[in-house]
């Protein structure tokens, strides 16, 4: 079991608390800081759990240390516990600036740990939905809508918002991206808060994302377009839907209607997977703790979170 310490007992800090008090096969949560006082006793006396008076003491007495600190802190906390040999999960984004990120990676050649980033989507039902289902996507559509909220605003809704799709573009499509067009209005902030970038990549995939945390409602769905197949994925409701066209009949009991075309008889499938309802940030800290006990791959890596800071900063600059 490892021990872990989680800095940073905000919103998103306290939510790791509680799922790390139920995650009792994986981790020990030794205790939490968070350099607010009334909150550390509020929540220590809420939680039951130890709370620290500074950050190294608990990087100190610990295995795995858990940053859910504003983004600008997030490079000063994992250097000191990367150094200091302990395994860092960060939450989005990796850090505040690409040097910063890309100072981590550094690190970590020196140091036997290891890191995983917090981008939560990947674990998402709706996601996780498509199990063993290839994506090949040529062109992508996502939208992500969310009401004004001053917290997260430290950052651009690029940072803050768009910045989860992006990953999970960056995961489905393995190629280089080619061109990025953007355009991006700061309304209620210092930064943008409404922003659109259309990714093209060298293989010829399209990604248009939209984002914006000034909406009237919520949405969070992306559509994935690719030969013979539509897949849609509503990551707010947590549903998954998978429409196939293909030239034999299948066997399976899906939903299935025949299509006279020039080329002959062809068969539309609507595939509608059941949806297992998990806990997202509990599964991602799940699978960080599985991956330090058993030395196997991390889902999210410094790498993938440094890549997608990396063209979030492109779209940025295509903004300004």
């Amino acid at each position: 079991m490892l021990k872990v310490g989680v800095i940073g007992a905000g919103h998103l800090g306290k939510i790791h608390l509680k799922c790390i008090l139920e995650l009792k096969e994986n981790y020990d949560l030794v205790g939490f800081y968070d350099p607010d006082d009334q909150r550390r006793q509020l929540i220590s006396k809420e939680l039951n759990i130890q709370a620290f008076d500074n950050q190294l003491d608990l990087i100190n007495s610990v295995d795995v240390i858990d940053i859910v600190t504003p983004t600008i802190f997030h490079y000063e906390v994992a250097e000191v516990a990367i150094k200091n040999n302990k395994h860092v999960f960060i939450e989005k984004p990796v850090t505040a600036t690409l040097d910063e990120a890309n100072n981590l990676l550094k690190l970590t050649e020196n140091h036997p740990v290891k890191v995983q980033i917090g981008h939560v989507e990947r674990f998402n039902p709706a996601v996780l939905g498509l199990g063993e289902k290839e994506i090949h996507p040529m062109f992508i559509e996502a939208h992500r809508l969310s009401m004004f909220n001053p917290r997260g605003t430290d950052v651009s809704v690029v940072l803050d918002l768009m910045i989860h799709d992006l990953d999970l573009v960056l995961n489905w499509i393995k190629s280089p991206v080619n061109n990025i067009h953007a355009s991006g209005v700061a309304v209620v902030s210092d930064t943008p808060d409404i922003a659109n970038a259309r990714i093209e990549f060298e293989n010829g995939c399209v990604a248009n994302l939209t984002a914006s945390r000034i909406s009237m409602k919520q949405m969070r769905k992306i559509r994935l377009f690719q030969k013979d197949a539509y897949i849609s994925l509503d990551l707010l409701e947590k549903q998954t839907q998978i429409i196939e066209i293909s030239d034999n009949e299948p066997n399976e009991s899906n939903q299935t209607f025949p299509l006279e075309t020039p080329k002959g008889t062809k068969f539309i499938t609507i595939d509608m997977p059941e949806i297992q309802q998990v806990n997202a940030i509990k599964e991602e800290l799940k699978s960080f703790a599985i991956s330090i006990e058993q030395n196997t791959t991390i889902k999210v890596s410094l790498n993938d979170g440094v890549d997608v800071l990396k063209i979030a900063y492109q779209i940025l600059e295509k903004i300004n």
